[in-house]
């Protein structure tokens, strides 16, 4: 029987396979507590009105500690950042499962639980990005690594939902949440296993930065780069103007418009399907171009909202839908591997940190307005909008001289 062929990188780099393979796992848990969250808080005795406030607890602090979280990043051992995050992370889903199980959670704790598990997620983003480069011995090999990091969301968002419904369905969501404890668990002792190279600014015998100064030192680093500023400002857009569609009206239409909820899992399914068919791509395809290539995905990204307008049917749909993926998923791969290939490893955490920053902090605002604006002016023109707007983000992007020459880095 033949074998799936294994990525160069995992067979060659036994220190990106200690780190890629904990953060599979985490992230399959991370997806299934996606889906399981809402129904903790109703087993909690919440309503929606609570669920949306449990979400903002869990979001709210990730705005607030991103930026500290990648300035401690770039002064320290990101190994142990990451672990002490996981570590956080696992204490509040155990705790939290433990709760539900035992009949004595509120929504309340619950909310407070997930300020917690926020914050240590603002510490653990920026720190992976940092350090993943350190687990590999060339430069050249930061794509696929990305691409396969990629590859096991696109995996999870497929997988994870399906693994919540039988979940939810045969023991509810203190299980979900004690699946996602164990698997930080298992996060952190592939991470205690972890040797990844020595940082450039311990080899050098940098002192630390101040984290005031740090966080300005990463401010600078960006505004010298106008490709990172473009950059930076479409995914601000995206997030705010064309990923409310997803959230929000996407559902309400497609189950409107093609039968329920069964006709939205069929798109978000296909959605998957196309992101993981874009993943393999870049796994093997390394454009010489890469934030070039990246602004084209994003034009296609931005066509997500107007997709759900288009009035096609649900095959034509979920096939559209497929296309996007693969522009959402080559944009944020090849995004990350420039950040990663260009900015210098000192001060990589904290301009990953403000790419975090600038992805969610808007992000709630668009949510909570793509509702009433599609009341107030039509749900097929709001959609509509909302590419044009991204499309618009997209183009000014690729206008940026920078970013249509930005070589490769790294060999």
């Amino acid at each position: 029987m033949p074998r799936l062929p294994v990525p160069h990188v995992l067979r060659e780099e036994p220190q990106f396979r200690l780190l890629f393979a904990g953060q599979v796992l985490s992230i399959l848990g991370d997806r299934v507590m996606l889906v399981a969250l809402p129904f903790a808080v109703l087993e909690a005795g919440g309503d929606a009105s609570d669920v949306g406030l449990v979400i903002g607890a869990q979001l709210t602090p990730f705005l607030l500690f991103a930026l500290v979280g990648g300035a401690i990043s770039d002064r320290g051992d990101r190994r142990r950042v990451l672990i002490a995050s996981d570590i956080v992370r696992l204490f509040v889903q155990a705790t939290g499962g433990a709760l539900l199980l035992a009949g004595e959670a509120t929504p309340l704790t619950l909310g407070a639980l997930a300020a917690i598990f926020g914050a240590a997620d603002a510490f653990f983003q920026p720190a992976f990005t940092g350090l993943l480069p350190q687990t590999l011995s060339e430069p050249s090999r930061l794509q696929p690594a990305n691409a396969l990091r990629g590859l096991s969301m696109s995996v999870g968002a497929i997988v994870g939902p399906a693994m919540a419904g039988v979940i939810l369905a045969v023991s509810g969501a203190g299980t979900a949440m004690l699946l996602d404890a164990a698997t930080f668990a298992l996060s952190v002792i592939f991470l205690l296993r972890l040797r990844p190279a020595m940082a450039e600014r311990i080899l050098e015998g940098d002192a630390p930065p101040g984290l005031l100064s740090g966080i300005r030192e990463g401010w600078s680093e960006v505004r010298s780069r106008p490709w990172v500023m473009g950059g930076l400002g479409a995914i601000a857009t995206y997030s705010a103007i064309v990923l409310p569609a997803v959230y929000v009206l996407g559902p309400i239409t497609v189950s409107a418009e093609h039968g329920g909820a069964g006709a939205w899992a069929a798109v978000v399914v296909a959605f998957g399907i196309g992101a993981v068919l874009g993943d393999l791509v870049l796994l093997r395809w390394r454009p010489p171009r890469a934030m070039a290539v990246a602004a084209v995905a994003l034009l296609l990204a931005s066509c997500q909202a107007a997709v759900y307008a288009s009035g096609v049917g649900i095959l034509a749909m979920c096939a559209l839908q497929a296309v996007t993926a693969v522009g959402v998923t080559a944009f944020w791969t090849l995004w990350e591997v420039s950040l990663q290939e260009h900015i210098p490893e000192r001060r990589l955490s904290r301009v990953s940190s403000i790419d975090y920053f600038f992805a969610t902090a808007l992000m709630p605002v668009g949510i909570a307005i793509a509702g009433p604006v599609g009341e107030a002016v039509g749900v097929e023109e709001t959609l509509l909008a909302m590419s044009a707007i991204g499309v618009a983000s997209g183009l000014l992007l690729l206008a940026v001289p920078q970013v249509r020459s930005l070589p490769r880095g790294g060999g």
